[in-house]
């Protein structure tokens, strides 16, 4: 029996929520990440009905998961805080105890994540590109990189440079910053010089705005800072850089992407990429792939560059779990 996809599991997460009721659903959303409701949200609604037999199947394994569950230790944030601080040190521990335990607070910084990236964008459109770089920091990539693509060219290329330079922020800049965004992260003197930013970070964003922004803000860079741009370009892992993946990656990936995605992705690939993909397919599957690139007839690029987007996503998740091996981009080889 085939493993669960990830778009599996999510539905019957949402299944679960449904079988629960409103008011115990509602509890359950509260402890979940502004991300993981929107996409339960909307694969709720995009399920109007669901076999009996479905539903049974989803309950009988929550049941035997819940069952296999027990209370190992009396205070799991104290246990937490202490493994880490024992595993990494005070320094690296507190930064990620205060991002693990910070709970339902939902206020300031924090608050930006359940925003569109339009009203982030409206909110930070007259704000210094040096404000506005330490609050993208702590947004998801692909939510900073939306905000960005509300900005003008200019606005963006000065944001993206100083999200590349920044080297941490202070206690008393980030206290600042959460006072502008109504006081959110408690404890501003207490935290040790947060690990924000960077050319890592800057190289991740960029993967999220698409080809012909990225272009733009690269050179904007290489004019001011060569040395800064081929830094950033080393951290980057773009669509193109797929072909470098080895069979099993690619495999790995075409599990986890659905046809019609491929198909649209594929419209902006390069020759090599797509035989690599090809390769690494049934027969069949590659027929009908290859049939279906034919005919699909021209797409807009803004439509290719969000599914190879999605792709990267489905990509760096798979690398997090330790299925796929990659590094970054430019030069960089993968083992």
């Amino acid at each position: 029996m085939p493993a669960p996809t990830e778009n599996d599991s999510v539905e019957n997460a949402a299944i679960l929520l449904m079988s629960l009721g409103e008011e115990e659903a509602a509890e359950v959303f509260k402890h979940l990440a502004p991300k993981e409701v929107q996409r339960l949200g909307e694969t709720i609604a995009r399920m109007k009905a669901v076999s009996r037999d479905r539903v049974d199947s989803v309950l009988e394994q929550f049941d035997a998961l819940a069952a296999n569950e027990s209370m190992l230790v009396p205070d799991t944030d104290e246990y937490v805080k202490a493994v880490l601080r024992k595993a990494l040190g005070d320094d690296k521990a507190n930064l990620l105890i205060d991002r693990i335990l910070q709970g339902s607070d939902v206020t300031g910084i924090e608050s930006l994540k359940w925003m569109d990236p339009g009203s982030v964008a409206e909110l930070l459109r007259n704000e210094h590109p040096q404000i506005v770089a330490a609050i993208l920091v702590h947004l998801e990539f692909d939510q900073a990189a939306e905000v960005l693509k509300q900005f003008t060219e200019r606005q963006r290329n000065e944001v993206l440079v100083r999200v590349a330079t920044l080297d941490g922020i202070q206690p008393s800049a980030l206290k600042d910053l959460n006072e502008v965004m109504s006081k959110v992260l408690a404890g501003g003197e207490r935290m040790k010089k947060s690990n924000l930013g960077g050319v890592k970070t800057a190289a991740e964003i960029l993967n999220m705005l698409g080809s012909s922004i990225e272009t733009a803000v690269l050179d904007f860079v290489r004019e001011a800072d060569n040395e800064l741009a081929q830094k950033i370009m080393d951290n980057m892992f773009t669509f193109d850089d797929l072909e470098k993946l080895d069979d099993k990656g690619i495999q790995a990936l075409m599990k986890e992407v659905q046809s019609e995605s491929l198909v649209v992705a594929l419209k902006g690939a390069t020759p090599a990429l797509r035989e690599k993909i090809f390769k690494n397919m049934s027969t069949r599957a590659a027929e009908t792939l290859r049939e279906d690139l034919d005919s699909r007839g021209p797409v807009r690029l803004s439509e290719v560059e969000a599914e190879q987007k999605e792709m990267l996503k489905i990509v760096r998740r798979l690398s997090d779990e330790g299925q796929i091996v990659l590094a970054g981009g430019g030069d960089e080889q993968f083992v």
